[in-house]
């Protein structure tokens, strides 16, 4: 049967240079119980609203395991809708169906209902778990993952200190969601300026750090966000850009890092030899979109460094400025895994963007094709199709299904001819990084972006990562090894701009998928429960037949370049 869960396998774990190794003997598992309902919470000092929290509180615990663990996570759905967990970054290999998009790999968790989504650690890094139904993320249902390595890791240090960061608004999602799609609203609409959280409260009540002389601090920073960017500079101190997205790097020596929303970096920082004064590290959320207006956006929150007790501080970035800060690129980083850059067996091209739709609203699009959730699971599409799972069709046009070849390496390029930048996530892989360059545009480009240069990557080993941020009319182009048999998405982690359809799904090696991966039955109750098929094509029907699967919106308006509501998807 496709749906039996198969037990037993034992635990793997992909070493430095790609090397394997046994984790059974100290291998533990970590038992994580989360009650999701709804809670009232004072988060960002001002306001009072209903959130989504977990065990009656926010923020949510970090969770922190070692590689070579299995955490279970054990989820009861305490609210009035279905729920789902993603685990962002983890590559869920041979489990495909506990990634947790709800109507990609599962049905989500009906209220009421239980489930224990279980995670086999074979990377070790920064990363995170949130809601992926209904847009919960942006609602509060978000917690920090750390993995730590069992063996020491490649670099030296002496303390490991975690920074979350988050977006919070007064408005629910679904709230902000109608504003957002408003065109009477004037742009920014009210929730355009949101407070920072960092550690899951006000930025403005950030903990100090405290450094001693000589010693080497590992600081992790992951964006729990659904919009905004945070940049993180400590003036008076270098760093050294050792992680991205829970992939290690050749350390990097930056002034400081640029995190946009899902995106995670570690840095080394060399606490100075003399405690003559005290400094402060900045944390500030922009987002490139949205009009500067004093006092909302951009927010610049402020954290001390203290290496004396009633030491002077010293104010270095009133005499740097911020013009001489170096930024950390992906583009320039080397992965420290030593794999070169991927050959490549198959190139897509993709541009992303926004139309008005026959449905009367601007959606976004993956070459004019905006995504809507199929009536079945694409996962469950792809295990009970046979031979038919390799034709895309049958996954019907709303998914904008591609099917990729077993170990097959693809070449991505991506262009976003947009007048903002958009962070792209894919589930189930990291990918290298080589090439930036001056987006194609199906309208002329704006003279002032005219100059973008073409960079490629001249190094031996290019980044990886699972989340790249694509700049304003810029392209990218990465390169993905298939080998990770399953369907994962590749979506915009802006909450709204993966609600209004800026989403893709890659169905890996459905062949080899059907012959190595069950999904529990109790998974499927909860398709039952929904009123949802768990099994057939898109629509739930047999061969090519949609019968009942609702027709793709029609483009009624191909949107030029944003003149105000960037925020909205008029990109």
């Amino acid at each position: 049967m496709f749906f039996d869960y198969l037990l037993g396998r034992t635990l793997l774990s992909a070493g430095i240079c790609g090397a394997v190794f046994l984790q059974t003997v100290l291998a533990a598992n970590i038992i994580v119980d989360w009650d999701i309902g709804y809670i009232t919470v004072n988060r960002d000092g001002y306001f009072t609203r209903r959130a989504i929290g977990v065990n009656g509180k926010l923020p949510i615990p970090p969770v922190r395991a070692t590689i070579g663990d299995t955490i279970y996570l054990n989820v009861h759905n305490s609210l009035d809708k279905s729920t789902s967990i993603h685990a962002h970054g983890l590559f869920q290999r041979d489990n495909n169906f506990m990634d947790g998009p709800a109507m990609v790999t599962q049905c989500g968790i009906p209220p009421g209902e239980s489930h224990t989504y279980i995670y086999k650690l074979e990377q070790t890094g920064t990363f995170w778990i949130h809601g992926h139904d209904h847009h919960q993320n942006s609602d509060g249902l978000r917690a920090p993952l750390v993995v730590y390595d069992r063996k020491r890791p490649p670099f030296e240090y002496k303390e490991d200190i975690l920074f979350s960061v988050e977006d919070w608004y007064l408005e629910e999602f679904a709230e902000r969601e109608k504003q957002t799609l408003d065109p009477s609203l004037p742009f920014p609409p009210p929730h355009g300026y949101g407070f920072g959280l960092i550690d899951g409260y006000n930025g403005n009540l950030t903990k100090p750090l405290y450094f001693k002389p000589g010693n080497t601090y590992r600081l992790r920073f992951v964006n729990m966000g659904a919009l905004t960017t945070f940049q993180f500079t400590l003036p008076g101190h270098r760093m050294r850009v050792v992680e991205i997205d829970g992939v290690y790097t050749e350390p990097s020596e930056v002034d400081g890092i640029t995190i946009a929303p899902a995106q995670r970096y570690s840095v080394l920082i060399d606490a100075l030899k003399k405690t003559q004064f005290n400094y402060h590290y900045n944390i500030t959320m922009f987002a490139e979109f949205i009009p500067p207006k004093e006092g909302l956006t951009p927010r610049v929150y402020i954290g001390d460094v203290i290496y004396r007790k009633n030491a002077p501080f010293k104010n270095i970035r009133s005499e740097a400025g911020w013009k001489h800060f170096n930024f950390a690129n992906d583009i320039t980083l080397s992965s420290l895994d030593g794999e070169p850059a991927m050959p490549v067996n198959r190139r897509l091209e993709y541009t992303v963007g926004n139309n008005l739709y026959s449905t009367g609203q601007h959606l976004d699009y993956f070459n004019n094709i905006t995504y809507a959730q199929p009536l079945v699971p694409t996962l469950y599409t792809a295990l009970t199709m046979g031979k038919m799972a390799m034709d895309e069709r049958v996954y019907g046009p709303q998914t904008h299904a591609v099917v990729l070849k077993h170990m097959e390496v693809v070449e991505i390029t991506i262009h976003n001819p947009n007048t903002m930048p958009h962070p792209l996530h894919l589930h189930g892989h990291v990918f290298q990084i080589v090439e930036y360059g001056l987006a194609k545009a199906p309208f002329p480009i704006p003279d002032k972006f005219k100059n973008i240069p073409t960079v490629r990557y001249t190094g031996s080993c290019p980044s990886k990562r699972d989340t790249m941020l694509i700049p304003t009319m810029n392209y990218i182009k990465i390169r993905l090894r298939a080998d990770n048999p399953g369907v994962w998405i590749f979506h915009c982690h802006l909450d709204i701009h993966h609600a209004m359809g800026m989403a893709m799904t890659f169905v890996e090696a459905p062949d080899v998928l059907q012959k190595t991966q069950r999904v529990p039955r109790r998974m499927l109750d909860f398709c039952r429960k929904l009123g949802k098929p768990f099994e057939g094509n898109a629509a739930g029907n047999s061969g090519l037949d949609f019968t009942g699967l609702p027709a793709p919106p029609t483009i009624v308006a191909r949107s030029p370049v944003s003149t105000g509501r960037a925020l909205a998807g008029n990109d």
